[in-house]
């Protein structure tokens, strides 16, 4: 059997946030679980100033970056020292993620299998009193020269490595580690280990397919492989389904989440694949609706979803069943704390909640319009499935020259695209509006972009009148 070759990776950097911050050190040490097979290190210019709480902590000192090389000079040799070898790291995630984005600035996707020593040593070395390299250095006596500094702490952590694979049952799990827990038995007969780990770490949409090139299963994430991964990591009624049916992998790159989860929705309704249950169907009979009744109180209420009453009622949302809207509203009556007479969920006045004390009373006039309507507007907002405004979100493209673009229109989705940053031809917002590939407009479709926006409140959204734009 072919030996494993393992890369033991440190980075000295200036900061801790990959996307924001960079490399000046790198140290590359090929094992091979008993051997010593090649290493590698050197400085790199960052391009910027190192901080003093970096200089302090490593050493590392402005003038000793002067005449390093950069990374575009040294990513060839990373990528040659490591190819084909298992990417191993105390804390593997902060090193991987730094070369990454620093290999993503160059165009290049940087991928390959990963073992964490932290995991691991707590896996191997159960009960010690903490697992950070200082910890494990001093409780081993492991022997280190320049602690802080990539070669330094390579060379610990192969020695700490070599401890664990040591104990023969530690490969094992390792290995376990490294496929995230998949085990070869459990893959359909056309898809192996190293399929999976071919699989690119990206945000997009994938693809199983049958042995009749049709789509069984649409997903989407941030991470492909990973969560590809993860679909056969565990005996559930789905990935029997998947090992009896996949026979095929394919995806698509999207680059912002926001798009990775439209285009699913969307894909899952234009195919119907088998194997998924969510977001199939594309008819919603049933409606949410609002009114003020004689008293003041902003009240809620599930109607048919017919076009008589679209131009009776002031829509909130959509729905496929009357029991997915009295869920939907459930919800947001418990989390803003409305009545559920005035949700239309309870029939008696006063409500049962107000005889508990969960209630303040609106139903029985016991709170003011005023302050009870303050909190059913924030319960309106959360159900609405319609914008009162126009604008476009923008977020990150599938590369970094690319902008991804949604267009929200006349309360709906109208659709979403890519534009190249460097396009300047006319105005800025007849390129944004040009970037646009119309999609249907679903409920489920504003449902996801209100939801993606209250969790992301960062993402950029830019404004416009629809009257005032000339095309």
């Amino acid at each position: 059997m072919k030996k494993k070759i393992y890369a033991v990776v440190d980075l000295e950097t200036t900061g801790g946030k990959a996307s924001m911050e960079k490399i000046i050190e790198i140290a590359i040490v090929l094992f091979d679980g008993e051997n010593i097979l090649d290493t590698y290190e050197t400085l790199i210019h960052p391009e910027r100033a190192v901080p003093y709480n970096i200089t302090r902590l490593t050493g590392i000192k402005n003038e000793m970056l002067v005449d390093a090389p950069k990374f575009y000079e040294v990513a060839k040799k990373i990528v040659e020292m490591t190819e084909g070898a298992i990417f191993v790291a105390h804390n593997v995630r902060f090193d991987y993620q730094f070369l990454r984005e620093e290999f993503g600035r160059l165009g290049f996707t940087f991928s390959r299998k990963q073992l964490c020593t932290v995991r691991l040593s707590r896996k191997a070395f159960p009960g010690l009193k903490g697992y950070g390299l200082s910890k494990l250095i001093d409780h081993f006596n492991i022997p280190i020269e320049n602690r802080h500094r990539a070669m330094g702490d390579t060379m610990a952590t192969v020695d700490l490595l070599q401890r664990i694979l040591a104990q023969g049952e530690n490969e094992v799990v390792a290995m376990d580690m490294i496929n995230l827990g998949v085990k070869e038995s459990r893959l359909p007969k056309n898809i192996s280990l190293e399929t999976l780990h071919a699989l690119p770490e990206i945000c997009g949409v994938y693809f199983f397919l049958d042995e009749d090139h049709d789509i069984a299963y649409i997903g989407k994430s941030t991470n492909i492989q990973k969560r590809v991964m993860q679909h056969f990591a565990k005996a559930t009624q789905k990935a029997i389904k998947l090992h009896r049916h996949v026979s095929e992998i394919t995806f698509e790159n999207t680059g912002s989440e926001l798009i990775a989860l439209l285009y699913e929705s969307q894909l899952i309704k234009e195919h119907k694949p088998y194997i998924n249950r969510a977001q199939r169907t594309y008819q919603f009979p049933y409606m949410v609706h609002s009114y003020l009744d004689i008293w003041g109180y902003l009240r809620f209420e599930i109607a048919k979803n017919t076009v008589a009453n679209r131009k009776k009622y002031q829509l909130v949302s959509e729905y496929t069943s009357a029991m997915s809207a009295r869920g939907f509203i459930s919800r947001v009556r418990e989390e803003f704390q409305l009545c559920s007479f005035l949700c239309g969920i309870d029939k008696n006045v006063p409500c049962f909640d107000f005889q508990i004390h969960q209630c303040e009373g609106a139903c029985a006039q016991k709170e003011s319009p005023e302050a009870y309507n303050e909190r059913a507007m924030h319960g309106q907002n959360r159900l609405s499935t319609v914008f009162d405004k126009d604008f476009f979100i923008l977020e990150p493209g599938r590369t970094s020259d690319e902008l991804a673009v949604v267009q929200i229109e006349d309360g709906i989705c109208k659709g979403f695209g890519y534009l190249d940053q460097d396009a300047n031809d006319g105005s800025y917002l007849e390129a944004l509006q040009n970037a646009i590939k119309p999609y249907p407009a679903y409920p489920e479709t504003t449902r996801i972009i209100r939801t993606y926006l209250r969790k992301n409140k960062q993402v950029k959204r830019i404004p416009y009148d629809k009257q005032a734009m000339e095309f």
